[in-house]
């Protein structure tokens, strides 16, 4: 797993991109940082920090590890691919492809397992070097030491998380006292390596034990410097889906309203903005994308921005499911985040309705079918070389269209946390509660939204599955919606081509199915000594 400790490389990424803390960079050169000076005092702990805020969204700065698939730019459209949420209009460039396919998550070798699994133990082993530093140090404790625990542990906490919902099967369809977990990484020092998988409830429980000190640490903590730290509203939305996934259902609704506390959400201007910038008014936590840092063509808005101007979103415009898209009833805003009767303008396109008039069955003549794209692409500032497609994605759109310029990658939103409030109540058949708390993005959302109608845990729940399906469509829930809900994926009805999708396109419920849980990457089970072929999902 880990032999050693990368924080030189969080140190010389995060410095540079701040420009702060020069004399100590001028002290010691950014290649010969040890752990020892890194770690020396809380202003360089707090540029290690920096450095793990960079990397939730940057390019993979770690030696051993690739750039190609990494960091939250990648993994949030990457599990929409899986999870079948976003669905793609063509093979595109091959970007994804063989995620949506069901290929890269069930083989061991790939870039992306390897990546998501080597990525979050950096975050544990740089989690808890800072923790294990400031424990043995005599450093006065202030507000500032206490930001710097909270978000340490917070950071762990999220980390673990994204491991244990990804590389073992889900807490709430499986056994978690003995469903294999994954390894717990607590200790720091040679000769770093990593442990046996233990239980998936040993997991659960450290997470547990991890963000209940982040919350105690940041409410005495000075206050977030911006929104790609870890504010006390973030970690309680850290512990809300924790809680989530378990089933611990009071403590998800305690916690989702705690997180959303002081967060608007959105109105009508705002959801239609573009979801491009942290400072929308219910963003709790998301990484400000720096320009001269950029990650360009392996960047969220390279997967899921149709006016990006790069080959997949050019040939690849990503599509909202049509049964999902044509549930939402006219009072609904959201209706304006996709185009449903877009030209089908790609040649290539796997429905094999692209290409003209002749074959989009929206269209009856060639002059409507091109004044329609020129209208999509003016008012979206895409490219001539863009191509449109029916229910394409215009919910995600560039600051500055048509181009590669970086924008900022949301992590947690109030309605996120409104949602998990929602499905916690309907979980505790309390639902009047329920009703109350789906209201509040409802009626915002949708002008005559009608809470009585949802009388039973049944009907709330449905509602609720497809709220979240909508309103968080690209932002990365629904594989791990899919596994807590135990649903499995039919693709018949959403315009995916079973032909591109392959076996994406079907696949049984996630209790019956191990497809759903990563494989573990090979590197892991080759290096590990306490691990073997027969720990393998």
């Amino acid at each position: 797993m880990i032999r050693k400790i990368y924080i030189l490389l969080f140190v010389g990424a995060m410095a540079l991109t701040l420009g702060c803390e020069e004399e100590f960079l001028d002290t010691v050169p950014t290649d010969s940082i040890s752990e020892e000076s890194a770690l020396s005092s809380p202003e360089n702990m707090e540029l290690v920090l920096n450095g793990l805020h960079r990397m939730m969204y940057g390019q993979n700065q770690l030696t051993g590890g690739t750039s190609s698939r990494s960091g939250e730019s990648h993994f949030i459209p990457m599990f929409d691919a899986v999870g079948g949420n976003i669905i793609h209009s063509s093979p595109g460039n091959g970007w994804m492809t063989s995620d949506l396919k069901w290929l890269s998550h069930v083989n061991s070798s790939a870039t992306t397992g390897f990546n998501l699994w080597f990525q979050r133990y950096h975050f544990i082993a740089t989690s808890s070097a800072i923790i294990d530093k400031v424990a043995a140090s005599d450093f006065t404790v202030t507000s500032r030491v206490n930001n710097i625990l909270g978000q340490s542990h917070a950071y762990r906490a999220w980390a673990y998380y994204r491991l244990i919902t990804t590389f073992s099967k889900g807490y709430l369809i499986g056994d978690p006292a003995t469903d294999p977990g994954v390894p717990l990484q607590l200790d720091q020092g040679p000769p770093y390596t990593s442990g046996s998988r233990g239980t998936v409830q040993q997991v659960y429980d450290q997470m547990e034990i991890d963000i209940d000190k982040a919350i105690d640490y940041l409410k005495e903590a000075s206050p977030a410097a911006n929104k790609s730290h870890i504010s006390l509203n973030a970690a309680y939305g850290i512990k809300a889906r924790i809680a989530l996934s378990k089933g611990d259902w009071e403590a998800a609704a305690k916690n989702a309203e705690l997180a959303r506390d002081g967060y608007a959400l959105l109105d009508e201007d705002g959801w239609l903005s573009g979801f491009n910038t942290y400072d929308l008014s219910e963003v709790i936590w998301g990484g400000k994308v720096i320009d001269t840092e950029s990650n360009y063509f392996q960047s969220y808005f390279y997967y899921v921005a149709f006016s990006f101007n790069g080959s997949q979103n050019r040939s690849n415009p990503k599509l909202i499911s049509k049964e999902l898209y044509d549930k939402l009833p006219d009072t609904d805003y959201r209706t304006k985040g996709w185009l449903p009767l877009a030209p089908n303008t790609n040649p290539a396109a796997s429905n094999d309705q692209g290409g003209s008039y002749e074959s989009d069955p929206n269209y009856s003549d060639k002059e409507s079918f091109d004044a329609a794209k020129a209208a999509i692409i003016e008012k979206y500032g895409a490219t001539q070389g863009h191509n449109t497609h029916p229910y394409m994605n215009v919910k995600f759109q560039l600051k500055n269209p048509g181009t590669t310029d970086p924008d900022d990658v949301i992590y947690m939103r109030a309605s996120e946390m409104v949602l998990i409030e929602a499905e916690a109540k309907a979980m505790m058949d309390d639902v009047t509660g329920a009703q109350d708390a789906l209201a509040i993005l409802g009626e915002e959302r949708d002008s005559a939204f009608d809470k009585s109608i949802f009388t039973t845990k049944e009907l709330l729940m449905e509602e609720i599955k497809w709220q979240r399906r909508v309103e968080l469509w690209g932002e990365g829930f629904s594989y791990h919606d899919n596994i807590r809900w135990d649903e499995g994926l039919d693709q018949s009805n959403s315009g995916a081509s079973e032909v591109l999708y392959q076996d994406g396109f079907m696949q049984p419920k996630p209790s019956v199915n191990d497809k759903w849980i990563f494989k573990i990457p090979q590197q892991e089970i080759d290096s590990n000594p306490n691990m073997t072929e027969a720990d393998q999902n």
